[in-house]
């Protein structure tokens, strides 16, 4: 095959220093002159870069969702904790649901944990009806979710109703009428919109094919969708002993 190259000085100096090296790395031959890039190694060359491109690009993407995925489990870890600081508090009573559309301004999880942690309560977040507005990096935003407020509301996180009884009452349940705290759904990655739901509301396909939970006793774990969902009915399951949903 016949060479393909640049020839002279004048072509070489008018290329990308990385082809400049390449074809200096190349040699020289016998009388000085520069040797030229067949055709074949050039496309080498070219392939090569864009595997290497294609595995930079995969890492960097990999990377960033597990970095994503541990900032929504460190969130879920602090309303964990909030819980048991709100219990330490309230003779150990949980916090009331609150409504599922998410307008109680006195008493629910999204009133009483964030004011526990000394934090402004869900109504005094501007995001919650704007999705104009970025919400940033907070405990409320899982950075894996894009969902943005619909105009009436935004949570990317839910609470389990069957925890407190259904919900619709707004009653309380004292920690220590749970049998299995540590394995009791307490909150958990939101596939839908409501702010106390069940397991029909889990997101199944966020964090690699997965979701997040905290537990009644403060610790936060990732399970695989086909652990918690049911794709055939496309309803969440019940039966697995590790996500107590009905305690």
């Amino acid at each position: 095959m016949p060479a393909f190259g640049w020839g002279t000085k004048k072509y070489l100096s008018n290329i990308p220093l990385f082809w400049q090296a390449a074809v200096i790395q190349h040699g020289k031959n016998s009388t000085g002159a520069l040797d030229a890039f067949t055709l074949i190694e050039l496309l080498v060359v070219m392939a090569i870069i864009a595997i290497l491109a294609g595995l930079v690009l995969t890492a960097v993407s990999r990377a960033k969702a597990s970095a994503q995925a541990i900032s929504c489990r460190n969130n879920l870890r602090q309303w964990g904790q909030a819980t048991l600081l709100f219990v330490a508090d309230n003779r150990d009573f949980l916090p009331k649901d609150g409504t599922p559309n998410g307008t109680s301004t006195s008493e629910g999880w999204y009133i009483d944990l964030p004011r526990t942690l000394g934090l402004p309560n869900y109504h005094e977040m501007p995001w919650r009806t704007n999705a104009d507005i970025d919400p940033g990096h907070c405990i409320w935003i899982c950075p894996s979710n894009p969902r943005r407020s619909n105009g009436n509301n935004l949570f990317h996180y839910c609470l389990n109703e069957h925890v407190n009884g259904t919900g619709v009452y707004n009653l309380s349940t004292r920690m220590g009428c749970i049998q299995k705290p540590y394995a009791t759904v307490w909150l958990f990655d939101n596939g839908k919109l409501a702010a106390v739901a069940q397991q029909n509301n889990v997101h199944s396909n966020l964090h690699n094919r997965g979701a997040q939970f905290v537990f009644l006793d403060g610790h936060a774990a990732r399970f695989r969708n086909c652990e918690y969902w049911d794709f055939t009915t496309d309803r969440g399951i019940t039966n697995n002993p590790d996500l107590v949903w009905i305690p």
